[in-house]
């Protein structure tokens, strides 16, 4: 029986379906189109095995079980999926002339996916880049580091996230450039500004169930999906036209869109391992934002199931 694979079904989960269709990928694909906090839940409760993610979820959420004391965070990385940094566009409503920059969101509220979702950690990330944080000093210990913003917004859908900054529910988000992309060109919602990952941004987790030390056949069955994946990113990379045309038909995006994401993602020819230097510059960043504790348990190194 194969993986049940959690996956965001966006342009960048093209070699997922070049795997699956060219290459007997034996697996369920589950689409998460909230994310990655939705994927740790799901892992968690046992729904799915692996995840392809976005890193800063991935990491936050391990690091917040560390903090808490719990030994199984319910994943570890086993690779690495996009080498990239990935661009987060900042996203306003159409019809709010108060906002014009981003300057302007300081202290207002900001909607995210779920509590601890790449749309949520990047926020840290923004206002840690603005100057926006209150040090921890003035506020005691980084467990009680002041938000930057009023209110924290829980929308869990891309779809509600558009609606929310529409009806004043919230004043911003943040989601990937290309999928915020049509938004803005049929003026739904209108860009104020953006903002780059300070990592490679999508990493591969497998659930602790299948990586106990019971079950060296399951083990060997994630060296084999990391396999079919390698094939299907050289599918990818081999045959272009037909990753435009699936993104333009299947997904959400122009064919111009396709063509100019394509410029700017470059994904491994290995997905095998992740970079430890990686994983301990996010956790470096996370806390320095807020979002984990400076000095609360948090162990880069038990992240981490397969190295690179």
């Amino acid at each position: 029986m194969g993986f049940r694979i959690g996956f965001v079904p966006e342009h960048f989960s093209t070699p997922i379906h070049f795997a699956q269709k060219h290459y007997g990928l034996d697996a369920e694909l589950v689409p998460f189109p909230s994310g990655t906090g939705h994927m740790i839940t799901a892992l968690r409760a046992g729904e799915i095995d692996v995840g392809i993610g976005l890193t800063e979820g991935w990491v936050a959420g391990l690091g917040k079980a560390q903090e808490a004391g719990e030994e199984d965070g319910g994943y570890r990385l086993v690779g690495t999926y996009v080498e990239t940094p990935l661009c987060w566009a900042i996203s306003t409503g159409a019809d709010r002339p108060e906002i014009q920059s981003v300057d302007s969101l300081q202290g207002g509220k900001i909607g995210v996916s779920r509590i601890g979702s790449g749309s949520y950690v990047m926020g840290y990330v923004l206002a840690d880049e603005r100057g926006w944080l209150v040090p921890t000093a003035a506020v005691g210990t980084a467990k009680e580091q002041a938000s930057p913003y009023s209110d924290t917004v829980v929308l869990n859908t891309f779809e509600k996230l558009r609606g929310a900054v529409n009806s004043g529910e919230a004043d911003f988000f943040m989601w990937e450039h290309f999928t915020s992309k049509r938004y803005y060109d049929n003026g739904e919602i209108r860009k104020v500004g953006e903002i780059y990952t300070p990592w490679s941004s999508w990493k591969i987790v497998a659930s602790t169930r299948l990586l106990s030390a019971e079950s060296p056949q399951d083990t060997s069955r994630i060296d084999d999906l990391l396999d079919k994946l390698n094939l299907g990113i050289r599918h990818f990379n081999e045959h272009t036209e037909e990753a435009v045309q699936y993104i333009s038909t299947q997904l959400d995006y122009s064919e111009a869109d396709a063509r100019e994401w394509l410029k700017t993602v470059r994904f491994p020819e290995r997905t095998q391992g992740v970079d430890p230097q990686v994983v301990d510059s996010t956790v470096e960043i996370l806390c320095k934002a807020g979002v984990l504790a400076v000095g609360g348990g948090v162990n880069a190194p038990a992240m981490i199931e397969k190295t690179r």
